[in-house]
């Protein structure tokens, strides 16, 4: 069987100090994209090819899109780029809504903003919308779909939906939960060194030992291309953890909050320019260092609907 090779490009952002959501109302602080400045925004625009694209940004997972919205497209005014919509669909029936999947067949720029990656889920999942923009991924090269935070965490198909920092590599402490399946190789963490997220990764791919899992630093982002090739961009960093070497693994026999033992897991720092081959499971400090044979598979097949296991 052929692969299946996505044409179009993820843009996965670790996010920044605050992710869109307050515990306590009483304590109200602003949202701010200060990755703007390392150029992240910058990038997702330049990867479309246009010097003004058409970007919709989906505010679905923020409990304050209110402030998030306006704070995204006077970002991207900033970039000379004014054709900017805001999607805030709230409920299941929103996202059938003819509007937004004709506004979403003609954006460039698909952007999720943070907050609650289930939410996503819970809107989106085995919806038209869904399947829609699954199609123009693998279909089409320069359509990009961008996250951060929580936009991040819900492209890959085994998806994050929360676990304890304190209980971390105790069974059970990471939950989990499907995603948007725009990633099927990949597990993403995201705010992953500030917040000290290494122990609920490495449960995650303790349990899922066949993907690769992507911990993105704030400030920090990843350009995933033919669903394979990670490159960091912004300035901090992006912790791979690899677990095709785990020789011991109790993560199945165990029981829930009792230690994991895993032997031979495989960790890579990269930096901004550093790429990642997840199917060779390789490093290379730059785009220059790939091999001219690098093994890309040419032929593509019908996109998977999102409504496959």
């Amino acid at each position: 069987m052929k692969n299946i090779i996505p044409l179009g490009k993820l843009i996965a952002v670790g996010g920044n100090e605050d992710k869109g959501t307050y515990p306590n109302p009483r304590t109200r602080r602003k949202y701010y994209l200060n990755f703007f400045e390392l150029g992240i925004l910058k990038r997702i625009v330049l990867e479309t090819g246009k010097t003004d694209p058409r970007i919709e940004v989906i505010t679905t997972a923020s409990m304050i899109p209110e402030e998030v919205g306006p704070i995204y497209t006077g970002s991207f005014a900033m970039l000379n780029c004014l054709n900017v919509g805001i999607m805030d669909i709230r409920t299941p029936e929103d996202a059938r809504h003819p509007e937004y999947i004709e506004r979403l067949m003609a954006a460039d720029v698909v952007m999720f903003s943070g907050g609650n990656q289930s939410r996503l889920r819970e809107m989106f999942g085995e919806s038209d919308f869904l399947d829609r923009m699954i199609q123009r991924y693998y279909a089409e090269p320069h359509f990009v779909i961008a996250g951060t935070s929580a936009g991040a965490m819900a492209m890959s198909q085994h998806m994050i939906r929360g676990g304890s920092v304190p209980d971390a590599l105790l069974k059970g402490a990471v939950k989990m939960g499907i995603g948007l399946r725009l990633l099927p190789a990949a597990i993403i963490d995201s705010h992953f060194v500030k917040r000290g997220r290494f122990g609920r990764l490495i449960e995650a791919v303790a349990l899922y030992p066949k993907l690769i899992g992507i911990g993105l630093g704030e400030d920090t982002g990843v350009l995933i291309t033919e669903g394979n090739w990670v490159e960091t961009i912004g300035s901090n960093l992006v912790i791979i953890f690899d677990g095709h070497n785990i020789q011991h693994n109790n993560a199945a026999a165990a029981k829930k909050g009792t230690v994991l033992s895993l032997e031979n897991v495989t960790m890579h720092v990269l930096a901004k320019g550093n790429v990642y081959d997840m199917r060779e499971r390789k490093f290379y400090v730059s785009k220059d260092a790939l091999p001219i044979n690098d093994g890309r598979t040419e032929s593509i097949e019908a996109a998977p609907s999102s409504t496959q296991q």
